[in-house]
């Protein structure tokens, strides 16, 4: 039978893996995120909700990456974008140094923004085609009340920062290679010097070579400027090499979340097992010994998620208590020798948490 203990609260979990003593930078408490599905006729009734966020909880510390991952449609992008107000929270809590986003005014919010940025998956749609280079990366210094001529000023030392030279500032988003425009847009984000830039897929659309300089040049920023990040991403071998703590969401769900090392060498969720059997080993040896985990079944419907876990049914360990009693995001996982503790485990949303080797 499952282990149904008394269970912590989502502050202990969301911390999870995490070192540092000191408040969060950023604390998400039980965010919700649903969109209405509307039938047709006339009067466009509601006839449903999209679950696309379902009451997560996470802590994200100053100088940290924190990894978010999981499948296409899991919830990771609404997830950032909720934190920044982008698309508008169903409920829940965002603290951003002690402060709920979530309970400001425009004049306030806008100001907070200075401090939480964003960057984009496609480097291209998030430029303005018709807009200088200079002038895209000075726009949020012009906003906030910098003067056109010193907004143009500190954008050619923006471009630099990144890698870009000064003579670029002069040309259109479309004379720029594909990792080069990811770089502008990185600039951009810098621009208001934020303590948080939330990550959303940043290196998915370029390529591998690309993709490497890219990374490399968000772990120097990150250093050097202090900065923390919200990585998401569905790329486990970009997260593992960038992410300090990671948290695997499933159908609006956090599911796993711990360190680096808890989540890539002790998995404990089946999920996350699942996904990092699917890794690619550069290794041919250890690619053809390593234990595979193929998921049956579809992903279910986030307008009627199933009851309980709802990774059940695609969960070869699945009884009938997940379909009774949704699973709580605690430590409990078995290892080789019995129960894991607190100090040698971590956060798991599953009756039946087992860790194990998925690379030999």
């Amino acid at each position: 039978m499952a282990d149904l203990s008394v269970q912590p609260g989502a502050a202990e979990a969301a911390s999870a893996g995490a070192t540092d003593s000191r408040e969060p930078l950023l604390a998400v408490r039980d965010l919700v995120k649903e969109f209405p599905v509307r039938g047709g006729g006339l009067l466009r009734r509601t006839v449903g909700r999209v679950h696309a966020v379902s009451g997560i909880s996470f802590d994200l510390f100053e100088g940290e990456t924190l990894g978010l991952v999981g499948e296409s449609g899991c919830g990771k992008t609404t997830t950032g974008r909720c934190i920044l107000r982008l698309v508008e929270p169903t409920a829940g809590q965002v603290r951003f140094r002690g402060d709920d986003v979530l309970a400001m005014d425009r004049r306030r919010l806008r100001q907070v923004r200075r401090d939480l940025q964003i960057v984009f998956q496609d480097p291209y749609a998030s430029l303005n085609p018709r807009m200088l280079v200079s002038s895209i990366v000075a726009e949020p210094l012009v906003i906030h009340g910098m003067s056109r001529s010193a907004a143009k000023a500190r954008a050619g030392e923006l471009l630099e920062l990144v890698r870009l030279r000064p003579e670029h500032a002069n040309r259109y988003p479309h004379e720029f290679s594909t990792g080069q425009r990811q770089r502008i847009g990185v600039a951009r984000a810098l621009a208001l010097e934020p303590d948080i830039l939330i990550l959303d897929e940043p290196v998915s659309a370029l390529d591998v070579s690309i993709r490497a300089g890219v990374l490399n040049l968000l772990e120097q920023l990150r250093d050097e400027l202090r900065l923390s990040y919200l990585f998401i991403s569905h790329d486990l071998s970009v997260v593992r090499h960038i992410c300090d703590r990671v948290a695997v969401m499933y159908m609006g769900k956090i599911v796993e979340i711990g360190s680096r090392a808890d989540v890539y060498e002790r998995p404990a969720h089946p999920y996350t097992q699942a996904l990092l059997s699917a890794v690619p080993l550069p290794d041919p040896r250890a690619e053809r010994n390593r234990r595979r985990i193929v998921l049956t079944g579809e992903l279910p419907s986030p307008v009627d998620p199933p009851s309980g876990c709802r990774f059940r049914t695609r969960c070869w360990k699945a009884q009938d208590v997940c379909a009774e009693e949704e699973p709580a995001l605690i430590t409990r996982a078995q290892g080789p020798s019995g129960p894991l503790s607190g100090d040698q485990g971590h956060p798991s949303a599953c009756h039946f948490a087992e860790t194990i080797d998925v690379v030999p």
